[in-house]
């Protein structure tokens, strides 16, 4: 029976280069980076030779014009980008800035971040209800109280309160008190009660809503209070009416403070 000589059915993978190594047709050698098949038999002849070898795969550029990742970024916060002719290497920024670019056609770059961003929000609220009698004199309202610690020291805050208050129709009155004094009061004018807000109810079971909103700089990284406090002329109330029977018409309402924390 005759013989058929098939050869080899798959490459042979011989690895890198060895100029002493005698190589049999389709023997495969790496070198440089890359692969090379022979095509002929041969000793001694560099896989570059095309007469004996041919190239199968071709190793990439080395970092000659930036492409090779490894040698562009080298330090942890690196980013890579491409720059006008290649990737090119943006060292990481300092702590709290802001990656930025300029469009089409520009490089990112490192940026201060913008300021007057909301960086905390802190919230409370009042839901039930209470009676004083008539005093000017500044109370807490309850619950209505917040302890902050700034994230800086430029960090200002936005004030908002909403306390509901009931008379048996004189004055009541309401103030923001931050930091331990009251703020966004009126100037001293004779012997006028300053306050925030002021209001009178219109009927004996009617609230009325004192409001105040203020933008207060506090100059500390410490931790601050900041709370609502009400007082009246005479007797008054808290989410209420004077008249407080179990009715519909004699509602009781809520009370609140919000505070942004708002970085300057």
């Amino acid at each position: 029976m005759a013989t058929v000589t098939l050869g080899n059915i798959k490459l042979n993978w011989k690895g890198a280069y060895n100029a002493g190594t005698a190589y049999a047709i389709d023997d495969v050698v790496s070198y440089n980076g890359s692969s090379y098949v022979a095509k002929t038999a041969t000793t001694g002849n560099l896989p570059t030779v095309t007469a004996n070898w041919d190239i199968m795969s071709s190793a990439g550029t080395n970092g000659t014009n930036g492409t090779d990742v490894g040698t562009t970024i080298t330090t942890q916060g690196d980013i890579l980008y491409r720059d006008g002719s290649g990737l090119a290497r943006l060292p990481a920024g300092t702590s709290g800035q802001v990656l930025t670019t300029g469009g089409s056609g520009a490089n990112p770059s490192w940026a201060s971040a913008p300021s007057g961003k909301i960086v905390s929000v802190h919230y409370a609220e009042y839901l039930d209800t209470l009676s004083q009698t008539g005093t000017f004199t500044f109370r807490d309202v309850p619950n209505l109280s917040l302890t902050i610690t700034p994230q800086s020291v430029n960090s200002k805050f936005w004030i908002s309160m909403r306390v509901q208050m009931g008379t048996d129709g004189n004055h009541t009155y309401a103030r923001i008190n931050a930091g331990g004094n009251g703020v966004h009061i009126a100037n001293a004018n004779g012997s006028r009660f300053r306050t925030t807000a002021t209001a009178a109810a219109k009927a004996t079971w009617d609230s009325e809503e004192l409001s105040g909103q203020y933008l207060w700089d506090a100059n500390t990284s410490s931790a601050v209070t900041i709370k609502a406090q009400y007082a009246g002329e005479s007797d008054h109330y808290v989410n209420r009416g004077q008249r407080h029977n179990n009715s519909q018409e004699d509602a009781v309402s809520a009370s609140s403070l919000t505070v942004f924390e708002i970085d300057n």
